[in-house]
């Protein structure tokens, strides 16, 4: 009897500690404190104009975004890098945003390797293709793999070492064959890699929006309702574990869906930046702890942006939204940490 309790007590103890063990989020394993959330207010998008480097500007210089990502195959790349990291913020947290897409209609780039030498990925004006849809269709991973590395080394080039990568449109999530040339590339620059190989309770939820929005209506939605987990998120924590082997950070959570937020009725610019403001802070509200990535893109809106797309009423919101005093008192209120991939990368390189 006595030895069967022993045994009993053993599986208890192995259990909790595979328990515990499942329970611990990245955050708590790069150091930050038990319990806490940990937050990247993160801009894309930056060298796509003039624009969206205005705005990311704004976004890191007067409101709560502490990172952001470059498209290196548009024209206004090397600008940002060149006239702002290098000259006036050298210790920015700005990564590259790989880019496979081409998704304006008039406004349009080519890959930095040259469509000769990659034409899976470009379409009959020797652009890349509109959608993601269209890349997973023509382009061969190899391609991928050539452009994203060209890309890479254009910003070395210019005198930019990324702390970070993450994807356009999420082409390089959108096949598993991209996304292990996007791990590999990443793990050999040594550069880190975002990815979500967390609880991902934000990103579920952003997931499944029209989900939420279709119960909302039907006057069926609850708050904390258990959310079907998408095909797509099912394979993350082992291949979150996976590249935390390989010496790089990853991120417990993501959200991607402030693009869709937008006030009932002919909201002005200060109204729409407002609602935005509310509803990053309902989402960290919701959000449980780990670190997180929360993404916007900020754009300071001038007359040639609106030659380039409709979006910038959206953009100009993101914008509005991380420089609001209520988020920023918010943020300060609940003890809420704010983070960078720098950060995130020197953190991990303690970790044994």
């Amino acid at each position: 009897m006595i030895k069967l309790k022993i045994q009993l007590l053993l599986c208890f103890l192995l259990v909790s500690v595979i328990h515990t063990q499942a329970q611990e989020t990245y955050a708590e394993k790069l150091g930050f404190p038990k319990g806490k959330k940990v937050v990247i207010f993160h801009v894309d998008d930056c060298g796509m104009s003039y624009s969206s480097n205005q705005g990311a500007i704004k976004s890191i210089e007067q409101g709560v975004a502490t990172s952001c990502s470059i498209m290196m195959p548009c024209g206004w790349a090397p600008s940002f890098i060149k006239n702002y990291i290098q000259k006036k913020n050298p210790n920015l947290d700005a990564g590259l945003h790989l880019t496979l897409t081409s998704e304006w209609k008039d406004y349009r780039w080519a890959p930095v390797a040259g469509f000769q030498h990659a034409p899976g990925l470009v379409d009959e004006e020797a652009c890349m293709w509109h959608t993601v849809e269209q890349v997973v269709k023509n382009a061969s991973a190899d391609e991928v793999e050539k452009e994203i590395r060209a890309q890479v080394e254009r910003a070395l080039k210019i005198g930019l070492k990324p702390t970070h990568l993450d994807s356009h449109m999420g082409t390089l999530f959108a096949s598993q064959a991209f996304l292990e040339r996007y791990i590999k590339v990443g793990v050999e620059y040594g550069i880190p890699v975002m990815f979500p190989g967390g609880n991902n309770k934000l990103l579920i939820e952003c997931q499944n929006a029209p989900l939420i929005k279709s119960l909302k209506a039907k006057g069926q939605w609850k708050e904390g309702m258990e959310l079907p987990v998408p095909a797509m998120l099912k394979q993350t924590k082992p291949v979150g574990e996976m590249i935390w082997k390989a010496g790089l950070p990853v991120l417990d959570d993501l959200h991607t869906f402030s693009g869709d937020w937008k006030p009932e009725g002919n909201a002005t610019p200060e109204e729409w930046g407002r609602y935005k403001a509310q509803k990053f802070i309902e989402t960290l509200k919701s959000m449980q702890p780990g670190v997180a990535m929360l993404i916007v893109h900020s754009s300071d809106i001038t007359d040639e942006f609106k030659q380039i797309s409709g979006s910038g009423g959206s953009r100009y919101a993101d914008m509005l939204s991380m420089m609001s005093p209520e988020l920023k008192a918010y943020i300060e209120s609940e003890g809420i940490i704010l983070t960078t991939f720098r950060e995130l990368l020197e953190r991990r390189k303690k970790v044994k």
